[in-house]
């Protein structure tokens, strides 16, 4: 839940710091209060599109600050964190943005800077935020399939995860054959070109490591007088009259005398002893390696000029010999599919031929789940409809059967997250045919089937924050009665913030904040305080009636919050 939100020098917000709880939360006030500010600052915090207007006057920015508490380990937007390296621990994550007059932003989470695409990623987990005009997520049926998923869930999931495994495999095969395929000239200049490169790389006879160990080489030649003389001095300290060695052993005979007095003493005879002839296997190590040291002025030039070959091919075709080696491989196998390519392309059809055909079954069978799903959300839709007053409305999840056309499969059906193109339809009166959402509702249709879905949605798409901006437009009665009950369900064990002019939703609240705005020193400011039950009553009389709040519309008011009260319990 979004626990605490804090403003700074927003459009006409001077300074401004709210505590959130969970559960239904109401702001109401006047017209120009500020209410839709507090929002478009939720919905900047979020990741949504900022510019210099948003900045109060004569101030040179706009600060925004919201502390979102999670109570799911689980929860989506830690995983996301994760993902782009963002700590995210102790349950919160703070989200903070910064608008200049210039219009330029400063994103942070959790104090590390990030880009507006990022915020906007982790915000979108977060925070839901549905207007009375804002209702693209559900009217765009491009939104459909993945609400549907969301829905399906699990089932879903298991489905398109076999799809998509495939649908890889198709992908693949099918740019490699539209590779293959391509203009017989280019396919042909193409075959120069790596054939030479291929007769290139062969001439040279590279070996695996080649390059290391003659830079390796290269070194030791390099520093052949050092070498030499440096293991010519070791020698010479372990070995000989008056050397370390006569020395070692001189000790070594020493303690051997005494060894069997006790066990110390024979503890430090064995260790002299296997020091010795450690020091001796060393030095006839070291005059191996001098009797081997052989210098060839010659051959340093050999390696130099074979060292600027490899780097030359590096330059073309890889930075190391193995790199080369790989690339010989890949050309190699691609001279011969176009030597070859009629035969290649048979080959390839065939394989894209059986591969189409288990994405079709996979496909279907996605499909299949998909449509059972749907049948459920449904049922679901229509029951959370009656409930709004909406009894006789008929909703359906359309599928168009584009699978099949003149009994073939058609590649471009194929697509990333399946065959499905579902769209959302609606009937609101009977008699009427069902047709696509968004161009069946109106007023205050459209607010109820939103809430509707809304209602069933939240439930899939684990955000933080659901917030309703005056969703209630263009109803009344018991209506509008309907719609507060069931903005308080969403509300039930998650946090759903709400601006309305409606009594009966302001009723049914845990917690009402009101809105106003004051004039100091010739400039407007907003502030925001919660109401205790006489102030709410006050508030809601103000509601009911305009601008004056009389016994009776108190009364009214006292009614009103009883009733929410029942319809709670």
């Amino acid at each position: 839940m979004l626990a605490e939100l804090s403003i700074k020098n927003f459009a006409i917000i001077e300074s401004l710091s709210v505590s959130l709880e969970k559960g239904m939360t109401v702001l109401t006030g006047e017209t120009g209060a500020g209410k839709s500010i507090m929002i478009d600052a939720i919905h900047l915090l979020a990741g949504g599109r900022g510019s210099s207007e948003f900045v109060r006057y004569g101030e040179k920015r706009a600060e925004l600050e919201g502390l979102f508490l999670l109570e799911e380990d689980g929860h989506p937007c830690f995983k996301k964190c994760e993902e782009l390296g963002i700590e995210a621990g102790d349950g919160m994550v703070v989200l903070r943005r910064d608008i200049s007059s210039s219009g330029k932003s400063i994103c942070r989470v959790n104090g590390k800077l990030v880009t507006l695409a990022i915020l906007r990623e982790i915000g979108r987990l977060l925070v839901d935020i549905h207007g009375q005009h804002d209702n693209q997520e559900l009217m765009n049926e491009e939104n459909h399939l993945e609400l549907l998923d969301q829905y399906g869930a699990a089932e879903v999931f298991s489905a398109l995860q076999n799809y998509q495994e495939i649908y890889k495999q198709y992908t693949q095969l099918n740019k490699k054959l539209k590779q293959i395929s391509e203009n017989e000239q280019e396919m042909a200049h193409r075959l120069d070109l790596i054939s030479f490169q291929l007769q290139e790389i062969e001439k040279a006879e590279l070996q695996l490591r080649e390059d290391t160990e003659l830079e390796e080489e290269r070194r030791q030649i390099a520093n052949f007088e050092k070498i030499y003389d440096s293991l010519q001095n070791a020698y010479n300290a372990l070995h000989g009259e008056q050397k370390a060695l006569d020395w070692i052993g001189l000790g070594m005979s020493s303690l051997e005398d005494v060894a069997g007095i006790n066990e110390k003493l024979k503890e430090m005879s064995e260790t002299m002893s296997n020091h010795y002839y450690m020091l001796e296997e060393l030095s006839y190590s070291l005059r191996n390696e001098l009797d081997s040291l052989e210098f060839d002025p010659n051959r340093l030039d050999i390696i130099e000029s074979r060292l600027n070959e490899i780097s030359q091919l590096k330059r073309k075709y890889g930075h190391n010999v193995e790199a080369i080696l790989e690339y010989a491989a890949a050309i190699e196998e691609e001279i011969d599919s176009i030597q070859n390519r009629d035969s290649h392309i048979a080959n390839l059809k065939k394989e894209l031929d059986s591969v189409e055909a288990d994405l079709l079954v996979e496909g279907q069978h996605l499909t299949s789940v998909r449509k059972k799903a749907a049948a459920s959300l449904k049922n679901e839709i229509e029951r959370e409809l009656k409930e709004l007053y909406m009894e006789k409305t008929k909703f359906e999840v359309h599928f168009e059967d584009k699978s099949k056309q003149s009994g073939e499969v058609k590649a471009s059906f194929f697509k990333q997250d399946g065959m499905d193109s579902p769209e959302f339809y609606l009937s609101t009166n009977p008699g009427e045919p069902l047709k696509p959402l968004s161009k069946t509702a109106s007023g205050g249709e459209l607010s109820r089937i939103m809430l509707a879905m809304k209602s069933i949605f939240s439930e899939h798409q684990g955000v933080t924050s659901i917030i309703f901006d005056e969703v209630d437009t263009g109803v009344s009665g018991r209506v509008a009665q309907s719609i507060a009950e069931k903005i308080y369900r969403v509300a039930v064990g998650s946090q759903v913030l709400c601006i309305t002019h409606l009594p009966q939703v302001a009723a049914m609240a845990d917690t009402h904040l009101y809105i106003s705005k004051e004039e100091h020193n010739g400039r407007t400011t907003t502030s925001v305080k919660a109401l205790k039950k006489d102030q709410q009553i006050r508030e809601i009389g103000r509601m009911i009636a305009g601008v004056e709040v009389t016994d009776l519309t108190r009364k009214h008011a006292k009614e009103l919050l009883l009733l929410a009260s029942a319809a709670k319990n």
